[in-house]
């Protein structure tokens, strides 16, 4: 069984700064990729990041680049989306993704999922 735990979230103002962890316990992904989506109330889940284990490509949604960062730490199953600059209309609950085969930004391409991290910007 695999299970992702996020970690990180929480109340900031307009401008500052988060960064979510996602650890994924129960299996060690060294290849596939893992993704960050996020889901606003009344919106449909959307992608924010995606990142290869092995080569630490990565994938930004164009609306992110700039401000947000995925990262991973191999050793510790782990990965990050360090969220800079941080806006009002970030807020939403972010959701840790695993497993994909590809840079993938649709959420049918991830086998696993976490519950999910709130993150709140507040103006």
């Amino acid at each position: 069984q695999v299970y992702l735990i996020e970690s990180g979230g929480g109340l900031v103002q307009a401008g500052g700064s988060l960064r979510l962890s996602c650890a994924a316990n129960g299996r060690t992904f060294s290849s596939g990729a893992m993704g960050w989506f996020r889901q606003a109330p009344g919106k449909e889940r959307e992608f924010v990041a995606a990142i290869r284990w092995s080569s630490g490509y990565t994938l930004l949604s164009d609306s992110m680049k700039g401000r947000f960062t995925i990262s991973r730490d191999n050793a510790k199953n782990t990965v990050y989306l360090q969220m800079n600059s941080l806006k009002p209309e970030d807020t939403a609950v972010y959701y840790c993704a695993a497993d994909s085969k590809r840079l993938s930004t649709r959420t049918s391409d991830y086998e696993y999922w976490g519950q999910g991290t709130q993150v709140t910007v507040s103006s």
